[in-house]
């Protein structure tokens, strides 16, 4: 089960893909994050969610809101994915323990071995203020970011 809003965000430190190390707790206090996962780099239905975000970036910008995708993919795949793509926010690896962030947020697919399609908005306290997941096959709309980013308060 998908954790709830305004609950405290589980930290992580994962790898991106330009191997640099991101922490939830880097943002604390500075400002928010929308930590979206997606199963797998280069599936088709991914692609498109992620370049709707990339094409629409400004939305998450003048919110002072910190982008970041998240799949169990390797780092390598996804820097490769990243450049192909030309994605300008941080991928990172939920690699190993494979899905442990995923699990901790309760969007792992276990009989899948990847996340489901899940976003959460966590404030510049750590708390999760909104959060949104689709059934599986179906993308998210850039309507329900809009949406999510609107219950956020300013850092």
């Amino acid at each position: 089960m998908a954790l709830e809003n305004d609950t405290q965000a589980p930290d992580f430190s994962l790898i991106n893909q330009y191997g640099e190390t991101i922490s939830l707790s880097q943002f604390r206090g500075v400002k928010s994050v929308a930590l979206v996962f997606f199963p797998l780099a280069f599936s088709g239905i991914c692609s498109s969610e992620l370049c709707e975000l990339r094409d629409n970036l400004s939305l998450f910008a003048d919110s002072g809101v910190e982008l970041i995708g998240i799949s169990v993919d390797s780092r390598h795949a996804l820097r490769a994915w990243g450049e192909q793509e030309g994605y300008d926010f941080s991928l990172v690896a939920d690699f190993w323990p494979h899905g442990g962030v995923a699990k901790e947020y309760g969007v792992f697919l276990e009989e899948k071995g990847f996340a489901n399609r899940a976003t959460f908005l966590i404030d510049a306290s750590g708390i999760i203020r909104a959060s949104f997941i689709t059934a599986p096959g179906e993308p998210r709309a850039i309507e329900a970011y809009r949406a999510a980013l609107s219950e956020l308060q300013p850092a």
